[in-house]
């Protein structure tokens, strides 16, 4: 039997499918998402959930004139499928391949770049007020989770809604999880949503005893209609949603389109923002990630049958080193408590949670209260550790500067992820937080070089008086130059190799491929002093002025952004003490680097082994 999904060759083309044929058709999308993932890695989980929602929003839409806003974006997958990407699906998250967010360079139905949460209405508000302006009349559509609802910035959006007099559809996907289980307020409140069957038994059955007296029950029952707002007000909690202004619809099946589709007709018939409330299944369709929600978010390639990785376990990562450091260093010291912002399991703090749940913190998809919460942590005399992706850590950066370091708060960030990140993405890179970070006064950064020396730091950074920084990568630590672990000391670099000419400063992640440049230097008969920097602020400017007394060239290698990154600061410093020497600033150029696996794009930016080599001896030979 033919595949319904084969007709699906362009955006619009679902409007052509029977319905009937709807079920069917989620079946096999879901079934084509599964192979797909399966094979290339990715959101799994999320984008089970929302199949029968995409359909119904595209049976509704018209594209491309119409505009939907997915927010973070990770969930889309189901969208490109059904604009006309199916074929591309096995390059998903490869360099040059199909992307696994929106991207409008990617198509005309992806009309907004994103990769963070909680962005959606902000920017569906805009493109509303765009569309006013222009006198068009398109629809726009915004798409977030209740784990993204609890990010500071879609309730500035809300509220800005709140006064639209244009129609907005925000459809409200509640899945009961963002990466990990919703927690606070907010998510306590869409439970009793989800939950409250009180207000419409109550309705249905008062009008039904109501409508059995014929002279008077048709009466009260039409005025009862008129006062629904009433009856909401007594048997809801509250309306949050009606007080901000906004028309609430739901809750709503989300895996039933007839009803989806009466939802959004009815919202787009309102002069006003309208939030549609709909109930999906994170995973649905696959049993495992059903079960196991949290686990199949993101996925590395997979066993669709056992649902293991194909790939065998990348061992110790830092992500683990730091999270058994901190496990340990908290079971001596009471003061120590853990922070993070919705990634329990991704930053590994669930090790810390399981042991000391009462001095673990997950504030929800709100990286900005997360920093000055530790912040207030720290002024009441305990010793918070955030732990924060670098690329999220952005998100917070003005409460970094004005509640911490102005404070000199002793607060830890632990930042995961630092470097490049791979696969997710120009929006996941972690490529700016030396440049944002190492200019703040009062604020200490370290990058270690190895697993051991990432203990070390933690140690270092909990016992500091100040705040401190500690980035590190993705992936399996490095575990070599173990006999070159000299004591941490503030500020203070450390010399791995000495020779002679050549001075390569690395940081954190780069020591290890700069032990490979200098070992080939060698045998290009370069004599090259190997320093794994540590500290990227303060910068060690003694060691550099001691080996400026008998080396020529000077070389950074940092996996950030060239401006102000180490380098850079590295090259200020020379440029100020009149130091005469030749300089090679290895870093990442001031773009958005695309999706790939690490080593690709690594290799793309001459960043790897033979890229930076050449790049030396390129220079040195034209000295």
């Amino acid at each position: 039997m033919p595949l319904v999904l084969d007709k699906i060759k362009n955006a619009n083309d679902i409007k052509r499918i029977r319905p009937q044929d709807y079920n069917r058709l989620a079946e096999e999308i879901r079934s084509f998402l599964i192979q797909n993932v399966s094979k290339t890695g990715g959101h799994l989980a999320s984008n089970l959930g929302v199949v029968e929602l995409t359909m119904a929003l595209h049976l509704f839409l018209g594209f491309p004139k119409d505009k939907l806003i997915w927010d973070v974006g990770h969930q889309a997958y189901v969208h490109k499928v059904l604009t006309g990407r199916k074929e591309l699906f096995p390059t998903l998250r490869q360099m040059n391949g199909l992307s696994g967010f929106p991207k409008t360079e990617e198509s005309c139905y992806d009309a907004f770049d994103t990769g963070h949460s909680s962005t959606s209405i902000s920017a569906a508000l805009g493109l509303v007020k765009a569309r006013d302006l222009s006198g068009e009349n398109h629809k726009v559509v915004a798409v977030i989770g209740d784990g993204a609802l609890t990010g500071g910035m879609a309730f500035e959006a809300l509220n800005n809604a709140g006064r639209l007099r244009s129609n907005l559809i925000i459809v409200l996907n509640d899945n009961e999880m963002s990466i990990s289980e919703n927690v606070g307020g907010m998510a306590n409140y869409l439970a009793k949503l989800r939950t409250n069957s009180k207000y419409t038994g109550f309705k249905e059955n008062m009008e039904n005893t109501l409508s059995r007296f014929p002279k008077v029950g048709k009466t009260v029952v039409e005025k009862l209609k008129r006062s629904k707002d009433a009856i909401k007000y007594f048997m809801l909690p509250s309306m949050f949603f009606e007080d901000m202004g906004l028309t609430y619809i739901g809750p709503i099946d989300g895996h039933n389109i007839p009803k989806m589709l009466t939802a959004f007709e009815a919202a787009a018939r309102a002069n006003k923002a309208v939030v549609v409330h709909v109930i999906t299944k994170k995973g649905k369709g696959y049993p495992l990630a059903e079960k196991y929600p949290s686990k199949f978010h993101g996925v590395d390639p997979f066993d669709i049958e056992s649902g293991q990785p194909i790939r065998e376990d990348q061992g110790l990562t830092y992500t683990k080193v730091f999270a058994n450091t901190l496990t340990r260093l908290a079971s001596k010291d009471e003061k120590i408590v853990a922070i993070t912002a919705a990634m329990p399991n991704g930053t590994g703090l669930n090790v810390f949670m399981k042991k000391f749940p009462n001095r673990f913190f997950d504030v929800g998809i709100a990286e900005e209260h997360a920093v000055t919460f530790a912040a207030g942590l720290a002024m009441g005399g305990y010793k918070p550790v955030v732990a924060i992706y670098s690329t999220f850590l952005q998100r917070a950066y003005d409460q970094i500067i004005h509640d911490v370091c102005i404070n000199k708060l002793p607060v830890v960030f632990a930042i995961d992820r630092a470097g490049i990140v791979g696969r997710d993405g120009q929006t996941h890179q972690g490529l700016f937080d030396i440049s944002f970070l190492s200019h703040i006064p009062n604020l200490t950064v370290l990058a270690p070089k190895n697993s051991s020396e990432l203990e070390k730091m933690l140690e270092f950074a909990l016992d500091f008086p100040g705040p401190v920084a500690i980035r590190y990568p993705k992936g399996e630590a490095y575990q070599e130059l173990r006999d070159y672990q000299t004591p941490l000391e503030y500020g203070k670099s450390e010399v791995i190799k000495k020779g002679e000419d050549i001075a390569v400063l690395a940081v954190g992640s780069m020591v290890k491929t700069a032990v490979a440049v200098v070992d080939e230097l060698k045998k290009s008969g370069k004599s090259a002093t190997l320093v794994n920097v540590r500290f990227v602020s303060p910068m060690d400017q003694d060691m550099i002025m001691d080996l400026s007394k008998d080396h020529k060239v000077f070389v950074t290698l940092e996996e950030n952004v060239r401006s102000g990154g180490f380098g850079q600061k590295v090259a200020d410093f020379l440029l100020e003490k009149k130091l005469n020497k030749k300089f090679i600033n290895i870093s990442v150029p001031e773009v958005f680097v695309e999706q790939g696996s690490v080593d690709e794009i690594k290799e793309k930016l001459h960043l790897d082994e033979e890229g930076i080599l050449q790049k030396i001896l390129d220079n040195i030979n034209s000295i």
